[in-house]
């Protein structure tokens, strides 16, 4: 008789995760290397401008060590190394904070958003995407999105007669600002602007940082005389309160062209109530902008809409 024998296989289970840990990145969200994902799974992340450090960005702006992030199992704390310029959390200067999903971290001009969860790389794909629409300084849509806007309402007021207006604002003495405060105050600035002008204007609008200093909205179902108001309200909304950046005050003032679709069709020679008329957004653009720099010749801190 053979040799009787069973043979066991042994599977070893992989070790149970703690439950208690959590994985986590920053993903940039404005500065050199947009979208750039960087994982904290390390217990420790500094972040400055040595080339020793975990997260190297190269700015005069940050200091050689300027944070750090620590990845404590359960939580991630982030901690200023006593910088120059300081560490921001959400537009508040921080020393020690911990972070929670969806957190903005300002190191310099660079601004880290950060991710925790359960499908972090979901997540991190769902930024992603948000950053081809949204401008990462200001969190309003960026000119790649605008113009895709711009276009697609402009074929719907023309093809059944609907108003449609355009303001394009600049901030006045933006350089002056940049060369007395600082850029991380010009960017504060940039930022505090675009959130006073969402909070007064329609959701149907469309807001957008054109670039630079510039910002133009898009106001569906606006004629002129009422645009004209709108850009009015706006201008006098940033220059009643002035800005605090470091205890430091800031008084800031815009400038702003008006026009509207009926004067762009006008423009172009097209009939009144065409429905062919070909869709130039950059046409539309220089109406508005034309009066914007109008504006700017006539002494600033004004609305022209003719």
């Amino acid at each position: 008789m053979g040799n009787d024998s069973t043979v066991v296989t042994v599977i070893n289970k992989p070790p149970k995760k703690d439950p208690s840990g959590q994985e986590a990145c920053l993903v940039v969200i404005n500065g050199v290397d947009l979208g750039k994902k960087y994982s904290l799974a390390q217990s420790s992340t500094v972040i400055g401008r040595s080339s020793k450090v975990d997260i190297q960005i190269d700015e005069d702006a940050i200091s050689r060590s300027h944070a750090i992030i620590d990845n404590l199992g359960d939580s991630f704390v982030v901690r200023d190394l006593d910088s120059t310029n300081g560490t921001y959390v959400n537009d508040r200067p921080v020393s020690r904070k911990t972070l929670i999903d969806g957190d903005q971290v300002k190191i310099g001009r660079t601004i880290f958003k950060f991710l925790t969860g359960s499908n972090i790389e979901a997540s991190y794909h769902d930024e992603i995407y948000r950053l081809t629409t949204t401008d990462g300084l200001t969190q309003v849509y960026n000119k790649r999105y605008f113009l895709k806007e711009m276009e697609r309402e402009m074929s719907r007021s023309m093809r059944y007669d609907r108003d449609l207006s355009l303001i394009m604002c600049d901030i006045d003495h933006f350089k002056p600002i940049n060369d007395t405060y600082g850029h991380l105050a010009g960017d504060y600035v940039l930022k505090q602007v675009a959130q006073r002008v969402v909070g007064h204007i329609r959701r149907d609008d469309v807001f957008a940082r054109y670039g630079g200093e510039e910002f133009v909205i898009l106001l569906p179902e606006i004629d002129k005389p009422q645009a004209v108001r709108i850009a009015e309200k706006i201008r006098k909304l940033i220059e009643a309160e002035p800005f605090h950046f470091d205890n430091v005050s800031i008084p800031v003032t815009l400038s702003l062209g008006v026009a509207d679709l009926r004067e762009y069709r006008q423009s172009i020679e097209a009939p009144p109530t065409s429905q062919t008329v070909d869709i130039n957004c950059f046409a539309f653009i220089k109406l508005a902008d034309d009066r914007l720099y109008k504006a700017k010749e006539g002494g600033r801190n004004q609305v022209v809409g003719d």
